[in-house]
C-alpha cells in the first residue's frame, strides 16, 4: 500500500464550509506589541445544498490493490464538500453554532478518552457475534464536520459521506438492515452492485482489522466498530467500488453495516481519512503516493469552494512543513509537536515545550484534527496563553462568558477592531493565524470570544476554526503536515 506510483493521480474535493468571515490585515501599533485587524462580521446561517448526482463519466477505473506498473494516468476532479449543518434541520445561526460547540465537547471529551485507553487506562470493549471483541474507535459517531457526496457501487447509487482525519475506517449503511439510523438517500443494498465483494475470512485482508470476526456460516469477515457515545456499526467486511464525479477507484475495503445504532446526522456513512492502514489515505497509497491536504474557507469570507486534493500536487511550495510523531498506541491520529505560542509578537513565558511532550506511553502530544472545531490546550498552556491574549486586548470591552469560551468581548456596533496577534510555533514552522481564526463571534449582538479552550488532558488538539484559510498538507510519504497560508485561493 505504501508502494510510489508511477504517475500519482490527483483527486480534487471541493467544498463549501462552515463559519464566519473575517479579514485580517497586519500592523503594529506600538514597539511592544504587533497588533491586526479583525473585520466584525455575525454568524453564518445554514449552509444549502446543491448537488446533481447525474455526472459526466469520465472512463478512469483505478484499483488501489493493483501494482504500480498498472496505476492509472494523473486524473483530476471536483466534488463539493459540505459543513455537516447542511445537513440538519432548518435552524436558526445561533441554534446551529450552539449545537456545533455541543458536538465539539462530545468529540473532544471521545479524543481524552481514546488517548488515555491507549496509555494503559482500562476500557471494556462490546462484543457482538462472531467477535473475541470489538474495534473501538473513542470517537462520537456524527462527530466529523464534513461531507460529500459520492458514488457506491455499479450501478452507481449516490450517497453523502462524512469525511473524518480522526477515524480509519471507510463503512457505510447497507441492506437489509437490523437497524439502521434514518439517512437522506435510500440505504445502499449490496445484492444489487455488481462490484461488491464479500472478504473471506481467511482472506490477508480481514486480518488487517484490529479484531476481526466471522460468520463461521457463511465464512466471511465481520466488522465491528464502537464509538465513544455508545453507537456502533457491525456487518460485512468487503470491497466496494467508489466514483467521485464519474472516476472509480475499484476494490475500497469498507464496511457494510446491516446493525448501525447511533445518530449520523442523514450521511450515509464514513470515509476516514486517519493516519491508520484502513483509512482511505493508506489504501489509495498507491494511486496518490500518500499525499493529500484540505483547505477549509470561511463561507462569509468567499465564494470560492473549499477543496481537497490528493496527489503529489497536494504538496504546496509555499507550505512550511514540521514532522509527524507517531504515537504506537494511537496510530490513527496526526501528532505534531508543538513548541511554544506568540501573542503580539512575544513568545508567551509560561508555555514550554514540555506541556506539549508526547511521552513514551502514548499520553500527552498535540494533535491536528478535521472534526473538533476549537483547539484545546492542556491547561497550564492554555491559561498563559489566555492571560497574555487578554492583557494586549485590555483596549476591548470585556464581555460575559459564553459556553465553554472565558475571554469574550462586547464589540456591538463596532466594524472592526485591533486584536494581538498570535503564531503557533510548530517544529520548522511558525503559523501565524489570521485574527478570524482566534477570535469569533458567538452570537449576532456583537459577542465574540477568544476560540482556545483549556483541558485538563494532557492531548493538545488543533482545532479546525485555527486551521481555515490554510492549506494544510497531509504527506505521509515523508511523515510531515504542512501549513500554507492563503491556500484557498
Amino acid at each position: 500500500m505504501e508502494g510510489k506510483a508511477r504517475n500519482a493521480p490527483t483527486l480534487f474535493f471541493s467544498f463549501a464550509c462552515i463559519f464566519l468571515s473575517l479579514s485580517t490585515a497586519t500592523t503594529t501599533l506600538s514597539t511592544s506589541l504587533q497588533f491586526q485587524t479583525l473585520t466584525l462580521n455575525p454568524l453564518p446561517n445554514r449552509p444549502t445544498i446543491s448537488w446533481a448526482d447525474t455526472e459526466p463519466e469520465i472512463q478512469t477505473s483505478m484499483d488501489p490493490t493493483a501494482s504500480e506498473a498498472s496505476s492509472s494516468a494523473t486524473t483530476f476532479l471536483s466534488v463539493q464538500l459540505h459543513h455537516i449543518d447542511a445537513l440538519s434541520s432548518d435552524k436558526s445561526s445561533q441554534d446551529l453554532f450552539n449545537s456545533r460547540l455541543a458536538r465539539d465537547a462530545a468529540r473532544v471529551k471521545s479524543l481524552i478518552s481514546l488517548a488515555a485507553t491507549a496509555g494503559g487506562t482500562n476500557l471494556t470493549r462490546a462484543r457482538g457475534p462472531g467477535f473475541s471483541s470489538s474495534v473501538v474507535s473513542g470517537l462520537a459517531q456524527g462527530s466529523g464536520e464534513y461531507f460529500t457526496r459520492l458514488g457506491v457501487g455499479t450501478p452507481v447509487k449516490y450517497v453523502y459521506m462524512v469525511l473524518d482525519t480522526g477515524s480509519d475506517i471507510v463503512w457505510i449503511q447497507c441492506a437489509p438492515c437490523k437497524k439502521c439510523y434514518s439517512q437522506t438517500d435510500p440505504v445502499f443494498d449490496p445484492t444489487k452492485s455488481s462490484s461488491f465483494a464479500n472478504i473471506p475470512c481467511v482472506s490477508p485482508m480481514c486480518r488487517r482489522l484490529d479484531s476481526p470476526g466471522c460468520s463461521t456460516k457463511k465464512q466471511i469477515c465481520l466488522y465491528q466498530v464502537s464509538y465513544g457515545d455508545g453507537s456502533f456499526t457491525v456487518g460485512e467486511f468487503s470491497t466496494e467500488t467508489l466514483t467521485f464525479r464519474g472516476t472509480r477507484v475499484g476494490r475500497v475495503m469498507l464496511g457494510c453495516g446491516h446493525d448501525n445504532e447511533g445518530l449520523f446526522v442523514g450521511a450515509a456513512g464514513l470515509l476516514g481519512l486517519g493516519r491508520g492502514g484502513l483509512s482511505f489515505p493508506s489504501q489509495t497509497g498507491r494511486l496518490f503516493n500518500r499525499k493529500f491536504y484540505y483547505c477549509l474557507v470561511d463561507r462569509s469570507a468567499s465564494s470560492k469552494p473549499s477543496s481537497m486534493v490528493f496527489g503529489d500536487s497536494a504538496i504546496s511550495r509555499t507550505a512550511q512543513f514540521t514532522p509527524m510523531l507517531s504515537n504506537p498506541k494511537v496510530e490513527t491520529f496526526y501528532y505534531v509537536e508543538l513548541l511554544g505560542i506568540s501573542v503580539g509578537g512575544t513568545r508567551v513565558s509560561g508555555i514550554s515545550p514540555s506541556l506539549f511532550k508526547l511521552d513514551s506511553t502514548g499520553n500527552g502530544g498535540v494533535i491536528i484534527d478535521s472534526g473538533t472545531s476549537v483547539t484545546r490546550l492542556t491547561r497550564p498552556a492554555y491559561v498563559a496563553l489566555r492571560d497574555a491574549f487578554r492583557a494586549g486586548a485590555s483596549n476591548l470591552k470585556q464581555g460575559p462568558e459564553f459556553s465553554l469560551f472565558d475571554t469574550c468581548f462586547d464589540l456591538s456596533g463596532k466594524t472592526e477592531v485591533k486584536v494581538p496577534t498570535v503564531v503557533l510555533h510548530f517544529r520548522g514552522a511558525d503559523v501565524s493565524l489570521p485574527a478570524s481564526n482566534y477570535l469569533i463571534p458567538v452570537d449576532n449582538s456583537g459577542s465574540f470570544c477568544f476560540a482556545f479552550a483549556g483541558t485538563m488532558s494532557g492531548l493538545s488538539i488543533i482545532g479546525n476554526i485555527q486551521q481555515q484559510g490554510f492549506r494544510v498538507v497531509y504527506d505521509l510519504a515523508a511523515s510531515r503536515v504542512g501549513f500554507a497560508p492563503r491556500g484557498c485561493a
